[in-house]
C-alpha cells in the first residue's frame, strides 16, 4: 500500500566503528482492526501451510529439501505491507511464506512440493525452486547467497526504467558471510540503486550460531564500509516489520539508494526437515513460542481491543485450514509432469 511521506530519520553511530550511517528505528506501527485481523490471517495462512507441509514430507510426499517458515512469518507479512504494484521479491530456499505473502496459490505452491504438474514450476523446482513473474516474485534459490547478486540486478532494472518500483532481496544470517553479497553492497550504493537487503537473521546458520560464524554479529552494521544504512528490527512484531519495511521503501524510492533491515527473528524448526536441531535446546525454542510467538501477540491485541471474539479467531482459523487442506488434496492427487516437460524450459 501506498504510505504518506515520513520525516527522514536520525542516523545513528556503529557501536562498532563510530562511523556506520544507520538510521534509528522507527516507532511500531499503529494498527487498525482491519490491518490486525489482515496480519493475522495472512501470518496464519503461512503457518498452517507449512505445519501441512511439514506432514506431508513427514508421509514421504513431498522428496528432498523442505525449509519451513514457522516463527518467521511477521517478517514477509509486515514487508508486503508497504509494496505497491510492481515491486519484486526474491529470496533463498526457505521460500514458502514468501510465495504467499506475495499472494501466490497455495495450490500451485503445494503441488510444487509434491511435484506435480500443477506446481509453479510445473513440477520441475521443487520446494528451492519456484517462480512467478505474473506476481513479481523472482525465486526460490538453493545456493547461498545467490539471489542478493540477482535482487540487485533488478534493481538495477528498476534504475534503467526510471520507476519507482522497489526489489525486496531476503537472505540469513548464514548468507550474509558470502562474498558475492559484499559485491552487490558495492554495487547497489555505487550505483544507488533501490533494493532493501533483508537479513532474516534467526541465529543459527543450518547449526551454526551466529556468534561462533560472525565476527560483526549486528547485521544492520554490515553495509558500514559501502556507507549503506541499516535497520535493527524486531522481526517477530509484525508492527515493528511494518514501520520499517514503510520507512525502507520510502527511503529507496526517493532516490537515495540501498537500505538493510536486519530482521531479529527464529525458526522454531530445525533448519531443513532432516535437522534434528540438537545445537539448541528445548526450553531456547519454547521461551520464544510463548514469549515472542507473531501470531500470538496479533491474537492478544485483538482479543484485548475487543477487536475480535475468540469464535472469530477460531472461524479465521478454520477458513486457513480449510484452504490448506484443499491444496494438500490437490498437490497429492494432481498427476505428475509428463516427462516430455524435462525439455521445456531449458536455455543453453
Amino acid at each position: 500500500m501506498a504510505t504518506a511521506a515520513r520525516k527522514a530519520p536520525a542516523k545513528s553511530k556503529s557501536k562498532s566503528d563510530g562511523k556506520s550511517p544507520n538510521l534509528s528505528a522507527p516507532k511500531p506501527a499503529e494498527f487498525t482492526r482491519e490491518e490486525e485481523l489482515s496480519a493475522y490471517r495472512h501470518m496464519l495462512l503461512i503457518r498452517r501451510f507449512e505445519e501441512k507441509a511439514g506432514q506431508l514430507y513427514g508421509m514421504g510426499f513431498i522428496g528432498g529439501f523442505c525449509h519451513l517458515y514457522i516463527g518467521q512469518e511477521a517478517v514477509v507479512t509486515g514487508m508486503k505491507m508497504a509494496l505497491i504494484e510492481g515491486d519484486q521479491m526474491i529470496t533463498a530456499y526457505r521460500d514458502h511464506g514468501h510465495m504467499l505473502a506475495m499472494e501466490l496459490s497455495p495450490r500451485g505452491v503445494m503441488a510444487e512440493l509434491t511435484g506435480r504438474r500443477g506446481g509453479l514450476s510445473k513440477g520441475k523446482g521443487g520446494s528451492m525452486h519456484m517462480f512467478s513473474k505474473e506476481k513479481h516474485f523472482y525465486g526460490g534459490h538453493g545456493i547461498v547467497g545467490a539471489q542478493v547478486s540477482l535482487g540487485t540486478g533488478l534493481a538495477f532494472a528498476n534504475r534503467y526504467r526510471e520507476n519507482k518500483n522497489v526489489s525486496l532481496t531476503y537472505f540469513g544470517d548464514g548468507a550474509a558471510n558470502q562474498g558475492q553479497v559484499y559485491e552487490s553492497f558495492n554495487m547497489a550504493s555505487l550505483w544507488k540503486l533501490p533494493v532493501i537487503f533483508i537479513i532474516e537473521n534467526n541465529r543459527y546458520a543450518m547449526g551454526t550460531s551466529v556468534s561462533r560464524s560472525s565476527a560483526e554479529t549486528d547485521f544492520s552494521h554490515r553495509g558500514a564500509s559501502f556507507k549503506i544504512p541499516g535497520i535493527q528490527v524486531d522481526g517477530m512484531d509484525v508492527r515493528a516489520v511494518k514501520s520499517a519495511a514503510e520507512l525502507a521503501t520510502e527511503w529507496c524510492r526517493a532516490g537515495n539508494g540501498p537500505l538493510i533491515l536486519e530482521m531479529q527473528t527464529y525458526r522454531y524448526r530445525g533448519h531443513s526437515m532432516s535437522d534434528p536441531a540438537k545445537y539448541r535446546s528445548k526450553e531456547e525454542v519454547q521461551k520464544m513460542r510463548s514469549e515472542h510467538d507473531p501470531i500470538e501477540q496479533v491474537r492478544v491485541r485483538l482479543l484485548d481491543k475487543k477487536w475480535a471474539s475468540e469464535d472469530e479467531l477460531k472461524a479465521i482459523d478454520k477458513e486457513v485450514r480449510d484452504i490448506v487442506a484443499d491444496a494438500a488434496e490437490f498437490a497429492q492427487n494432481d498427476a505428475e509432469p509428463d516427462p516430455s516437460e524435462l525439455w521445456t524450459d531449458i536455455v543453453l
